[in-house]
């Protein structure tokens, strides 16, 4: 028989809807997903955001108690969870960042409680060693790192076009580096790439997101693959994010795409850094080293596209479907 696994709905834009996209992708033919609603979306007013998704849950999980099957979960609902669900769980974290926290003073002692039971999990899924790292010195000893993973043959496809052309058809100037600062939403840092280059002849600031801060540059909301054509598009990648990522795929689809970056080394993100060895952004002169990394030499790229290409969808599938198999087992 299929095993049955259950999961949160993996509707939606972030890193880590994307990831639990994949998940259901690439096991479709070995697992039989059963789905609940993530209501934390659907919320326009943030604040107690995740106390009303935790009671907009509770009834989900109670009936899911009894249910056969095993559990794939990313959230704080797994609070919810009796022990014996926990052990029958593969618990993806993403990342911990207190930047984001809604629902004060309640959201502190949440994540504490998570950090206890977590250990309770039949496994416990990272994206990004320095988050391996963060959850072990929480107490959870057994931690899996699974990396994001990349269409290569939709990489591939955009990255033999010509990034003049891809310029052309979204208006931006060919004679301006552009200048890729990630997504205009909270803590992601674009304000620092903004206030660099502000002024400065010759560089154009491009953003890709909901849009949340407001951005001085030229922002685009795009679906794939117009968006990876926009990457392409561009000629440096600048990520000073506050909060600490899980890995940033924006950063990493830059990368494939052969756009030379600046990447400051702070958790998941930094991970990434360090893997291709892109230098840190230096604030006090963020402007020379865009100019610097735009004329990145082509063997530079090449590097980086092979580094990274190891992490494609059979990786993916791979290392999922183990573990998958082994949740799922007796």
């Amino acid at each position: 028989m299929t095993p049955v696994v259950h999961s949160m709905s993996p509707q939606g834009r972030t890193g880590g809807r994307v990831y639990l996209r994949m998940i259901h992708e690439a096991t479709a033919d070995r697992i039989d997903w059963h789905t609940v609603p993530d209501y934390k979306r659907a919320y326009t007013v943030r604040r107690g955001r995740k106390v009303r998704h935790l009671a907009r849950m509770a009834p989900h999980i109670r009936g899911l108690r009894h249910e056969p099957g095993t559990f794939l979960w990313d959230d704080l609902s797994i609070l919810l969870f009796t022990p014996e669900m926990r052990a029958r769980t593969v618990f993806v974290f993403h990342h911990y960042e207190p930047l984001q926290f809604d629902s004060w003073p309640v959201e502190p002692l949440l994540w504490r409680r998570l950090f206890a039971v977590l250990p309770q999990c039949r496994a416990v899924v990272c994206v990004a060693p320095s988050w391996a790292d963060f959850l072990r010195e929480h107490g959870v000893a057994d931690v899996r790192v699974i990396y994001n993973a990349f269409d290569l043959a939709e990489i591939d496809r955009v990255r033999d076009m010509d990034p003049a052309e891809c310029k052309a058809r979204l208006g931006l100037p060919q004679d301006e580096i552009a200048v890729y600062a990630g997504k205009a939403v909270h803590w992601k840092g674009i304000e620092t790439v903004a206030a660099a280059i502000e002024g400065e002849p010759g560089l154009r600031l491009v953003t890709t997101g909901s849009n949340t801060v407001g951005s001085p540059g030229n922002h685009f909301d795009l679906p794939d693959p117009r968006y990876l054509e926009l990457l392409r598009a561009c000629d440096v990648g600048v990520f000073t994010p506050l909060m600490r990522e899980g890995w940033s795929r924006c950063a990493a689809e830059a990368l494939l795409l052969g756009v030379p970056c600046l990447i400051r080394p702070i958790a998941g993100l930094g991970d990434l850094g360090r893997l291709t060895e892109q230098p840190p952004p230096d604030p006090h002169r963020l402007a020379q080293q865009i100019r610097e990394r735009a004329n990145a030499s082509p063997e530079e790229s090449k590097a980086v596209y092979e580094t990274l290409a190891r992490f494609d969808t059979t990786y993916f599938r791979d290392a999922w479907s183990r573990l998958l198999a082994e949740a799922t087992g007796p």
